[in-house]
């Protein structure tokens, strides 16, 4: 398989017109395999955001009018379109973010899918009947909230913006979604979709450029109706904050430190071999992925082994080469963290089993890192990494290892594995989390929801409550006489 490292140049997107960074501020997009820039993004102006804000508003009625057969028919084209349409989203992915061509296909299918799931679940948006008096007709009805300012980040740069456009349009919702500035060509690739599905214009609208600038001015628009944010925590911090000012309900998916507890009866092998797979998807950097590691000290040794072996055998390099399995970080910033994350482990007593610092002169790679005997104090044990770097710490009490995980401000994803079906439930009772995997480490689909407790954020997205995010419950009272 031979892929084209071919680049079209970002283009903003607002009320049906694409717009590109001639005589205008832009940025450079790099290539995290060779850390080369490839193209610019055009920063949107504020003047540009008033006319996405004033698109999507005046969008609004005639696309929440629609039935919901007629938009859900429009989403099956952009689902068919997408997936027609994969392999070059896929190979465009790749080359902004880093991650393996296989790895970005998937996304692209997988993610594609909540298209026609929620343009079914729109048929069944149903309200209730609440009995009253004889003279009385009480019942509510479900409506779209309006027009969303949507944030989404660089880590999954096909999935992030359709798991909040596909829920958001089948409810009948506007939008201006702000994509990452490090992934801008796969969004554009994807709103093209839409676009050639026959999404009126003014229905989404794509920005970019200077984040604080951009979410203070959407937010604060007045026909902008709810926020949608999927990043770190101190971002999703500042936006709540901005939508606090005005009243406006937010979904906020933010970072997590996700535990996994290896319990005394568990298989270690089996527990490695499927934590290793989980961990170094897309470098590492995600938000969901297993990154604090906490073995029974039975297993301890059988599981570091194993885990060993499976880092070893990944072939890593550029993800447009055949049978790469773990590109490069996405951006110096993750490069700088990793080494500092295992420097600071280094320094309190952490034992080094493999890994730990760049690799090549090309690039922003990190090898992949496993570290033992990590004291809890250690930086890695209580921020998040986001990377391809694995602490692992031991355990003798069940108890000792569930507070261990309930140790930090996250409560995004967590993971067990036991063969014991009353260890599983008292885990499942016990952990501070909003999504919990038991002898996996899969990630999200579209049918269930996902989203964290604690810092870890609020609102869910994808199953029914990410669809029921994007309405309000209308009451009426109809008195007959």
């Amino acid at each position: 398989m031979s892929l084209s490292r071919e680049y079209s140049a970002p283009l903003l997107y607002i009320d049906g017109d694409w717009i590109g960074a001639d005589a205008r501020e832009s940025e450079p997009v790099y290539n995290p395999a060779t850390a080369q820039e490839i193209g610019r993004v055009p920063h949107a102006t504020s003047t540009d955001l008033d006319r996405a804000v004033e698109a999507a508003g005046r969008a609004f009625p005639a696309w929440a009018a629609l039935s919901a057969d007629e938009r859900g028919k429009i989403l099956l084209r952009a689902q068919a379109l997408i997936r027609e349409r994969a392999t070059e989203i896929a190979r465009v992915a790749t080359l902004e973010n880093g991650k393996n061509y296989r790895e970005a296909l998937a996304e692209v299918q997988r993610s594609s899918g909540t298209l026609s799931w929620y343009a079914e679940v729109a048929k069944r948006a149903y309200g209730r009947v609440i009995p009253s008096d004889a003279s009385t007709r009480l019942y509510t009805v479900r409506e779209p909230i309006g027009p969303v300012a949507a944030f989404v980040p660089w880590n999954f740069p096909s999935g992030g913006p359709l798991r909040k456009l596909s829920a958001g349009l089948a409810a009948g919702c506007t939008f201006v979604i702000k994509c990452s500035e490090e992934t801008p060509a796969t969004a554009v690739q994807l709103v093209k979709c839409f676009e050639d599905a026959g999404v009126p214009a003014g229905v989404i609208n794509l920005v970019f450029g200077d984040p604080p600038m951009i979410s203070e001015h959407l937010i604060a628009a007045s026909p902008i109706r709810m926020v949608a944010f999927t990043g770190s925590v101190p971002v999703g911090k500042l936006i709540a904050q901005h939508a606090a000012k005005v009243m406006k309900p937010c979904i906020m998916e933010l970072g997590g430190h996700a535990p996994v507890i290896v319990a005394e009866d568990a298989d270690p092998v089996m527990a490695a071999k499927r934590s290793a797979f989980g961990k170094f998807i897309n470098s590492g950097q995600v938000c969901t992925s297993p990154t604090r590691f906490i073995v029974h000290e039975r297993h301890h040794e059988v599981f570091v082994e194993t885990f060993v072996e499976a880092a070893k055998a990944l072939k890593i390099g550029d993800g447009l080469d055949d049978g790469v399995q773990m590109g490069p970080l996405a951006n110096p910033r993750r490069l700088d963290a990793m080494e500092r994350l295992v420097q600071n482990a280094l320094e309190k007593g952490a034992r080094l089993a493999l890994g730990g610092k760049r690799m090549g002169n090309q690039g922003w790679f990190f090898e992949p890192t496993v570290l033992t005997e990590v004291p809890l104090d250690a930086d890695i044990m209580i921020e998040e990494p986001f990377g391809p770097v694995v602490p692992i710490v031991r355990f003798s009490s069940l108890d000792t290892a569930l507070e261990i995980a309930n140790s930090t401000a996250y409560g995004l994803a967590a993971y067990c594995f036991t063969e014991s079906a009353a260890t599983a439930e008292r885990i499942t009772n016990a952990l501070e989390a909003g999504i919990l995997s038991v002898n996996h480490t899969g990630g999200s689909v579209h049918e269930a929801p996902s989203g964290g407790v604690k810092e870890s954020g609020y609102g869910r997205e994808g199953g029914e409550e990410g669809f029921e995010a994007y309405q309000i419950v209308k009451r009426v009272s109809h008195k007959f006489n």
